[in-house]
């Protein structure tokens, strides 16, 4: 008479995830200060990566609204190491490149100090400067007025002066108007503008902007331009940039000076990358913490739960099904940290995006690697307790209950 093997019930993956819900469920703090160690380095690395996107997004849009067609030429050094001079022909030799759309330039006044008072040390310069500026600089640079008017035909001869923002809030001027003046290498002019912040003409935001005639006329301005912007076709940018130089100084066009002022800001923000990539080393810290602290709380509960586990072997559970118990409340507790951590590293990222004024970016890549990273931090940190588990004999682990 044939016997039949007796075989142990088919566990689904319903019920697995059930069974490992259970010690979940029975040690809810534990649980949670567990999840909550996973949760932080999760959420860690989600807000750095967040913010970096948020941050590079925004230099996008900058980047977008100003363009990126801008170059400017600038005297380098002479061959004995002092400092060259663009010729007084500079300006129109550079406007009659063919794909260049405009032009214009600023001339650094020497001693040109700017003060709020004739009261104030003349060392007390406060790093601010006098240039004098074309009429068409706005336009070139796409710099924005935030209080008054832009030097046109007429206040540009006359001792009229346009502040950029860092230079109007270190002399303590919130707005322009005829009541409004500074002194300029010892001459008062009138405040008709401030500009807001230039991102690419920084140069712009320490100085007092002056008309060119009016330079000449009251402050002694000897024409010579520092700094020409010039805009080209998109296409064309490459090609103009490699005859600035020559077209600009042809006697010596070793000593001009060519670049790009959005390959300054990449750069800034590449600069950036170093302080995102230490965060994000932290973030990994973190979430090693957190995996250890899933880990202990495994054993620990490995090490309670032995009647458990005893009684479930002598009514015939097979080690594959402990071991599969103990593997799924790992994952399930990482997964609940992982879900926390996401959520939690979005709305950090959301908030600070929004004080910001950035747009909010949150890499899909993100927040399915952090998650992917908890369930393999999960997995690994309850693969020993669940082996160890399988491993107890029945009458070992109900006699030591």
């Amino acid at each position: 008479m044939a016997v039949d093997t007796l075989r142990p019930a088919r566990m689904w993956p319903g019920d697995v995830v059930k069974t490992g819900a259970v010690g979940l469920r029975t040690r809810p703090l534990r649980a949670f200060l567990s999840a909550l160690g996973i949760a932080i380095g999760i959420a860690a690395m989600v807000a750095v990566v967040g913010i970096s996107a948020s941050s590079r997004a925004e230099l996008d849009r900058t980047l977008s609204a100003l363009g990126t067609n801008l170059l400017t030429v600038s005297p380098g050094n002479t061959l004995t190491g002092g400092d060259a001079q663009l010729p007084l022909t500079a300006e129109r030799m550079v406007a009659r490149i063919g794909p260049v759309t405009s032009v214009s330039a600023i001339g650094k006044i020497d001693g040109g100090d700017i003060y709020r008072t004739d009261k104030i040390p003349e060392e007390q310069t406060g790093g601010l400067g006098a240039y004098a500026a074309r009429t068409s600089l706005r336009a070139a640079t796409g710099a924005e007025l935030r209080s008054g008017t832009w030097l046109n035909a007429a206040t540009s001869r006359y001792p009229a002066t346009v502040l950029g923002a860092t230079a109007a809030e270190r002399l303590g001027i919130g707005r322009a108007g005829p009541d409004i003046r500074v002194l300029v290498g010892g001459r008062w002019f009138t405040v008709v503008g401030i500009l807001r912040p230039a991102p690419l003409a920084p140069e712009l935001d320490t100085a007092a902007l002056i008309g060119w005639r009016a330079a000449q006329s009251e402050l002694d301005f000897d024409g010579h331009p520092t700094t020409i912007y010039t805009r080209s076709d998109d296409a064309a940018v490459t090609s103009v940039q490699s005859v600035l130089g020559p077209t600009a100084n042809p006697q010596n066009p070793s000593q001009v000076k060519v670049s790009r002022p959005s390959d300054a800001l990449a750069a800034k923000q590449a600069a950036g990358k170093a302080f995102t990539g230490l965060l994000l080393g932290l973030g990994a810290v973190a979430l090693l913490v957190g995996g250890v602290g899933v880990a202990n709380t495994m054993v620990i509960s490995v090490l309670e739960r032995r009647a458990e586990i005893g009684l479930r072997r002598s009514l015939g559970a097979t080690r594959g099904q402990i071991r599969g118990q103990f593997l799924a409340e790992s994952l399930l507790l990482s997964a609940l940290g992982g879900i926390g951590g996401v959520l939690l590293g979005i709305g950090v990222t959301t908030g600070y995006a929004a004080y910001q004024g950035w747009p909010t970016v949150v890499p899909p890549w993100a927040m399915a690697g952090g998650f992917g990273a908890t369930l393999v931090i999960g997995g690994l940190a309850g693969f020993y307790p669940a082996l160890r588990a399988a491993r107890l004999p029945p009458t070992e682990a109900l006699a030591a209950a």
